[in-house]
């Protein structure tokens, strides 16, 4: 299968997301002015299926990734899940989100989007989290790391606040980065034509 007839999968996990066209639709155009694939929205996990640590009340995120790379669609260069429920991984008190390194799978968790200032879920403000965070996870999965410029899209942040200084793009440094990225993936699936 060649890059050009791969998709980002959009995989809303719950209801409240999932029932959300326009957040979504809005979300996926971004992503592929981002990254250059098509993205379509496609369940993959119930909220069931995830695994809370009834210790800490939260989601540990890498066992999710893991199955979301084993069950991703032929066709997806990546997937990216989306969530409302609280996310971390061990040696953090939570998570935004999380991504394969590298890899096909990331989550983004919208629980503490709203948690300083109260939004509610429809606000410009809740919206902008959630491609910078959406485009930052997927970033990860292209081989990209946290970046020090801290208005770059693959910037660290440690707060809904930071989150709101970035910006949704990528620095210079990180665009040349993708770019080396995606030219690998070309040429691991190169375009063929039949005639």
């Amino acid at each position: 299968m060649s890059s050009k007839e791969q998709i980002l999968v959009i995989s809303p996990i719950g209801t409240l997301l999932g029932s959300d066209a326009d957040l979504l639709d809005r979300l996926g155009k971004e992503l592929r002015e981002s990254f250059g694939y098509p993205t379509t929205v496609r369940s993959l996990l119930d909220e069931k299926d995830l695994w809370l640590d009834p210790v800490r009340k939260q989601y540990h995120s890498t066992p999710i990734l893991d199955t979301l790379a084993m069950i991703s669609p032929p066709e997806a260069v990546k997937v990216l899940a989306l969530t409302t429920v609280d996310l971390f991984i061990p040696i953090l008190t939570h998570v935004y989100g999380e991504a394969q390194l590298g890899g096909k799978a990331c989550i983004l968790s919208t629980y503490r989007f709203t948690q300083d200032l109260a939004l509610v879920a429809r606000t410009e403000t809740f919206h902008g989290r959630l491609v910078k965070e959406a485009v930052h996870e997927v970033g990860h999965t292209f081989n990209l790391r946290h970046c020090r410029d801290s208005g770059c899209v693959m910037h660290y942040c440690r707060s809904v606040r930071e989150v709101d200084r970035k910006s949704n793009q990528f620095c210079r440094y990180c665009t040349v980065i993708l770019g080396d990225e995606m030219k690998k993936m070309d040429k691991e699936n190169p375009v063929i034509s039949e005639q």
